[in-house]
Formats: C-alpha cells, sequence, structure tokens
C-alpha cells in the first residue's frame, strides 16, 4: 500500500487542488500520510504568483531530497510545474515529477511510469571505483485541457467543517502582473447541476459551510446560469449554513449579486474585493477594466444593503511607473475603504506577463518598493486595530473548526474573523455563540457564553 504526502503552497484554489490529487491517489490505493518520512510518494503542490513564493519551494525541494534518495517519488505540481516545465527537473537536486493542473487525472499512471524507471537504492554500500547508476530524468506533464473541469473525481476533503467547491478553473482576463492565465489556462465554468449535486452531497455529510472558488469566481456562467443565480441556489441547499464565495472580479460585481448576498441568510455578509491600486493611471496599465470610481461606487451598493458587512481586498504597490502621488492614492483609498483585513504585496516581475515588457526605466527600485509596501501595511494594520477593537464585548456566532495550536478551540464567526477560546473539543464542527474578549488585532480571544446545536 503506497503512501501519499502533499505538501500546498499558495492560494485556496491550490488546497482544493491538492484535495482533488489526493482524492484521485485514493481511488488508487494510497493512503494519505502527514509526514513527508513516511511517504512513497512527495508531492509538492506549488503557486507561481510571486517569485518569493517559487523560491520558498525550490528551497523545500532541496530539504526533501534526503527522502528521494531514500527512494521515495517528488513531483512538483501546481502554477509553478506549468510555468517552469522542464527547468524544474534539476534544480535542488532532482524532481521525479513535474505536471500542471490540467493533469491530475493521469497523476497514478505517471508516478507508477516514472517509479518504473527509478533505480532502487543499492542495499549495501557501493565496491571502491564504482559509482551509483544515474538516474533516469523525470517526466513533465504540462498543456492545458479546455474541457477539463475534474467532473466525477472525489477529492479528500482536508476539513469536516468547511469545504472548497471550485467552480471556475483558470481565468479569460489579462491583467498585465498576473501569471494566473498562462499557467492555469482560460476560463472553464463547471456545470451547475453538478456544483449543486457536490454542495447536496457535502450538506449531507454534515459539512456546515461551503466556498465556492474561481480565479473570478462572479464571471461563472453556464447554460442560461448567472453567479448571483448559482449563489442564490447554493444558499437554499438543506444543511448549508454558511455560503462565501472567492475571489470576485470589480468588473462583474452587480446590484444583482449584492440583491441576493443582503436577502439569503445563508450568504455570509463578507466580501473580498480586489483593488489592486487606487489610482486610475495605475488601474489603467494593470488593465484592471474599472476606475477608482467605478470600484468605490460597488462598495457603497454593498454598504447599503449591509451596512455591517467585513470587507477585505487585495493590494499591489511599486507597479512599474507608479509615482509617489499615485502611491499616496493608494494609501487614501485604504484609509476611506477601511478594509477588515487585506492583503498586501510589492509588485514581483514574472517573466511571460505583459508588465515584463514595460520600460525598465520605469521600474521602481527595490528599496523604494518596500518602503512603500511597508508603511502600506502600517496604515492598514492601525485602521484593522480600530476595526477589531470596536467588536470587543459583541457576542458573535462562531462555526468551531478545529483545537487552536495553543489550546482551546479555534473557529471563525460570519464576517470570516478568527476567534480563539475555551471549550469541550465535542464542539468542533457545531456552532456555538462566543463573546469577544480581547484582540491582537488580527484575531480575537472569546469566551464561550452558549453552545448550540451541532451544524
Amino acid at each position: 500500500m503506497k503512501r501519499a504526502y502533499i505538501e500546498t503552497y499558495g492560494c485556496q484554489m491550490n488546497i482544493s487542488d491538492s484535495e482533488l490529487m489526493a482524492g484521485i491517489l485514493a481511488e488508487q490505493g494510497f493512503v494519505a500520510t502527514d509526514k513527508p518520512d513516511d511517504a512513497d510518494v512527495i508531492l509538492v503542490n506549488t503557486c507561481a504568483i510571486r517569485d518569493h513564493a517559487e523560491q520558498r519551494v525550490i528551497g523545500r525541494v532541496g530539504q526533501l531530497q534526503q527522502y528521494r534518495r531514500e527512494g521515495a517519488l517528488i513531483g512538483v505540481t501546481g502554477c509553478m510545474a506549468q510555468r517552469m516545465g522542464e527547468n524544474l527537473l534539476g534544480r535542488a537536486g532532482g524532481v521525479d515529477l513535474v505536471m500542471g493542473p490540467d493533469a491530475y487525472r493521469q497523476l497514478p499512471d505517471k508516478l507508477a511510469e516514472v517509479g518504473a524507471k527509478r533505480t532502487p537504492r543499492p542495499a549495501l554500500p557501493l565496491a571502491f571505483g564504482t559509482h551509483a547508476p544515474q538516474q533516469p530524468r523525470g517526466l513533465t506533464v504540462l498543456g492545458f485541457d479546455p474541457h477539463e473541469n475534474y467532473e466525477g473525481v472525489a477529492p479528500k476533503r482536508i476539513s469536516a467543517v468547511s469545504a472548497w467547491v471550485p467552480i471556475q478553473r483558470g481565468c479569460n482576463y489579462r491583467c498585465t502582473y498576473c501569471i494566473v492565465p498562462y499557467v492555469r489556462g482560460d476560463e472553464k465554468n463547471r456545470d451547475p447541476v453538478a456544483i449543486l449535486d457536490e454542495v447536496r452531497a457535502l450538506a449531507q455529510d454534515g459539512v456546515p459551510e461551503v466556498t465556492l472558488l474561481g480565479q473570478t469566481v462572479n464571471s461563472w456562467e453556464h447554460d442560461g446560469w448567472s453567479f448571483p443565480r448559482l449563489l442564490r441556489e447554493v444558499a437554499r441547499v438543506d444543511g448549508i449554513r454558511r455560503v462565501r464565495f472567492t475571489s470576485p472580479h470589480p468588473n462583474g460585481f452587480t446590484r444583482e449579486l449584492v440583491e441576493v448576498m443582503a436577502t439569503e441568510p445563508a450568504v455570509c455578509k463578507q466580501l473580498h474585493l480586489p483593488v489592486q491600486s487606487g489610482h486610475n493611471r495605475t488601474l489603467k496599465r494593470m488593465l484592471r477594466r474599472y476606475t477608482v470610481e467605478e470600484y468605490l461606487e460597488k462598495i457603497e451598493w454593498v454598504r447599503e444593503a449591509m451596512p455591517n458587512i467585513a470587507l477585505s481586498t487585495d493590494v499591489i504597490v511599486a507597479f512599474p511607473g507608479e509615482t509617489d502621488e499615485e502611491y499616496e492614492a493608494t494609501l487614501e483609498l485604504m484609509r476611506s475603504v477601511r478594509y477588515d483585513d487585506a492583503f498586501l504585496y510589492k509588485y514581483s516581475e514574472r517573466e511571460g506577463t505583459p508588465a515584463t515588457r514595460m520600460p525598465r526605466d520605469q521600474f521602481v527600485p527595490d528599496e523604494i518598493g518596500q518602503a512603500r509596501l511597508e508603511r502600506l501595511i502600517a496604515t492598514h494594520r492601525a485602521i484593522q486595530a480600530e476595526l477589531y477593537a470596536a467588536e470587543v464585548g459583541r457576542i458573535e456566532e462562531v462555526l468551531v473548526e478545529k483545537e487552536g495550536r495553543r489550546g482551546g478551540l479555534q473557529g471563525r464567526t460570519e464576517s470570516n474573523k478568527v476567534v480563539t477560546f475555551e471549550g469541550p473539543v465535542e464542539l468542533i464542527g457545531s456552532f456555538a455563540e462566543v463573546r469577544l474578549e480581547s484582540t491582537s488585532g488580527a484575531t480575537f480571544q472569546g469566551e464561550l457564553f452558549h453552545a448550540m446545536a451541532a451544524a
């Protein structure tokens, strides 16, 4: 019986893909393990959004070589695998399999193929003057399949409390900084019947929360169905108490979608809406296809319909050509909107994206970019601390997800805020009313007020 270890880097879609690969391997008799030293197959599922993420993976593959020398197969999958291809085979010591996101159905067969080529490690030390046989070059399985949505594959879920439900793969936008369309291909939308069947099955298994996933999730459409219609139908599945979706694009964010969010009780009053920049000139160079004014209008729609909604966003600073004035406009937007959470980055050059072809004299020096990022982070954290402090004393409904790292229990509020509190482990998988007693600025510490019925 083969054992497989999967290590995941990157976004929620990568987490979902790791569950997918685990399900495909389980169908072929593989058993999951949470330790690489216990594995026959080690898969590193990767992200290509930023150079830092790729360097982390290369370093990690180097660390894992000790297990490869002992006979384990090492595969690199995901976006970085698709982007770098054969160049990964010899990096950090060696890789047996490089596989892109559209090829996971082939995973068991390709592992068997590369395993058959591997020379077993000698049982005894080699005689003086002899050398271990050289291992054959690994396999690459890349390319895009315009129809691959992995229908019919049962993912192996890592949580029995909250589930990712991918409804879309790939992306039709071509934002000039973004590598995603080049490593995941064009947009492919799943059939709504299959999506709803999956959600109903999760509800029957006792999973109370689902998150609909897509690169630009609100652009999903299929046979006359729109995303707002799908969201409403998912929210009405018996047994589903919470529905989230990520990440929408501002372009397709409509009043109809706001109306569904506001009127369906199961849809969480929480929204992640990436803005990327607070200046129209930068947005135009990024090819985001909306203006700051249009973005802020949509924020107004949301807050008018749901005054207590929790907002989060993505921002990139130091994009090529960004001036001090444009950067200051981003800071002002952050102060104006006052996001509950934000994912803040310095521009990372990605080979193959249009932004790399901009004149080199427009690229922001690294030290200036880093200073801009640090100031943005400080601005956001100050706002976040004020917003969180204002919630201390409230009693919130928390979906209890797991034991906390430092003891107690951990869960999330409807607004997706993390809360830790003391309580019996039997509460995991159920809802509890928790009084928010204090905050660290990013999470809350609470006190159990009332244990509710199991989810």
